[in-house]
C-alpha cells in the first residue's frame, strides 16, 4: 500500500489565489449594491428595490462566509487534520445555502406583509437601480462561474448561483416595478408582490445550494468520466494488471482517491510498492483535481 502527499501543484495554488480574489471583489460589489438598492428603494418608493437590497446586504455576509471558507480550506494538513482543511470550503458553501433561505423567507414575509399598504408607484429610479443590479450580477456570475468551476471550488459557484438568483430576481422586480408605473390603479401592488417574487426565487435557489453541498459532505463520487480516465490512467502503468475498486472523496477543491490495483502475486514487495507509488505520482500529475492517492495492492488472481 502506498500514499503519494505532495505540495499542491500550481495550479491549484493559481486557482486558490483567483478565487480569494474573486471572493474579496464580491464583498465589495454586494456592498455597494446594498447601499444604492437600500437608498434609491426607499427615495423611489419601491418595495422591490429594498427587497433587493436587502438581498444584497445578505450577499455581502454570504461572500464573507466564502473568503473565510477559501482562507481557511488553502490550510496545509497537519497532525489533526490529514485530509487537509478543504472541507471549510464545503461548508462555506453550505452556509451560503442556509443564508439564502433564510434571507429569501424574510424578504417574501416582509414584501408580503406591506402588500396592502397604500403608497404610490415608484419613482423612475427604481428602474435604473434595477438595470444596474443586472448588469453588475451578471458579470459576476459568469466570473464566479467560470472560476468556481475550473478550481472545484463549492463555495465559489455557490455564490455564483447566489448572483444568478440576484438577476432572476431583479428582473422579476423590475417588470413588477414597470407595471406599478405603467398603471398605478391596476398594478400599484405588483411593486409589492415583487418583491415576494424575488423572495421565493432566493429559498429555491438556497435549497439547491444546500443540496450540492451536502453532497460533497456525504463524500458523493466524482462524475463517472473522472474515475474512468483515473482508471485509465492507472491501468497504463507497467506492471498493474487490473483496477479492482477506487473511491473517490472530495475536500475543498480537490479529491483523495483510494485505489485498489491487483499485480503478479509472486512479485516481491518492493517491486509492489514501485508500482504502486508510479501509479500514484502519474494520477497526480496528469489529473489536477485529485489530491492525494492510496493505492493498495492485491494479488491478481492466478486465471
Amino acid at each position: 500500500m502506498a500514499g503519494h502527499r505532495p505540495a499542491p501543484s500550481p495550479d491549484v495554488i493559481r486557482h486558490q489565489r483567483l478565487a480569494r480574489r474573486i471572493a474579496i471583489a464580491s464583498v465589495w460589489t454586494s456592498a455597494v449594491l446594498a447601499i444604492v438598492n437600500l437608498a434609491v428603494g426607499v427615495m423611489a418608493g419601491s418595495t422591490s428595490v429594498v427587497a433587493a437590497g436587502f438581498e444584497a446586504l445578505g450577499d455581502v455576509l454570504a461572500a464573507a462566509v466564502v473568503l473565510a471558507g477559501l482562507t481557511f480550506a488553502a490550510r496545509p494538513a497537519d497532525a489533526e487534520h490529514p485530509y487537509g482543511h478543504g472541507r471549510v470550503e464545503t461548508l462555506a458553501g453550505l452556509g451560503v445555502g442556509l443564508l439564502l433561505i433564510l434571507g429569501g423567507a424574510g424578504i417574501a414575509y416582509r414584501s408580503v406583509a406591506i402588500a396592502e399598504a397604500t403608497t404610490g408607484p415608484p419613482g423612475r429610479a427604481a428602474i435604473r437601480a434595477l438595470v444596474f443590479v443586472i448588469a453588475v450580477r451578471s458579470t459576476m456570475a459568469v466570473i464566479k462561474f467560470r472560476a468556481g468551476r475550473r478550481s472545484g471550488s463549492t463555495s465559489l459557484v455557490a455564490d455564483a448561483w447566489n448572483d444568478s438568483v440576484d438577476i432572476v430576481g431583479a428582473a422579476a422586480a423590475l417588470a413588477a416595478v414597470g407595471l406599478a408605473r405603467l398603471d398605478p390603479t391596476r398594478f400599484l401592488a405588483a411593486d409589492h408582490y415583487g418583491g415576494f417574487a424575488v423572495g421565493i426565487i432566493v429559498v429555491i435557489t438556497g435549497v439547491r445550494v444546500v443540496r450540492d453541498a451536502s453532497m460533497d459532505l456525504m463524500d458523493t463520487m466524482p462524475d463517472p468520466a473522472l474515475t474512468e480516465n483515473l482508471r485509465a490512467i492507472a491501468l497504463a502503468v507497467p506492471g498493474v494488471k487490473a483496477v479492482e475498486k477506487q473511491r473517490a472523496r472530495k475536500t475543498g477543491l480537490q479529491y483523495h482517491v483510494d485505489l485498489h490495483i491487483e499485480v503478479d502475486p509472486e512479485m516481491t514487495v518492493r517491486a509492489s510498492h514501485e508500482i504502486a507509488h508510479d501509479v500514484a505520482a502519474r494520477i497526480r500529475a496528469e489529473l489536477a483535481w485529485v489530491a492525494e492517492v492510496l493505492v493498495h495492492i492485491e494479488p491478481a488472481p492466478e486465471h
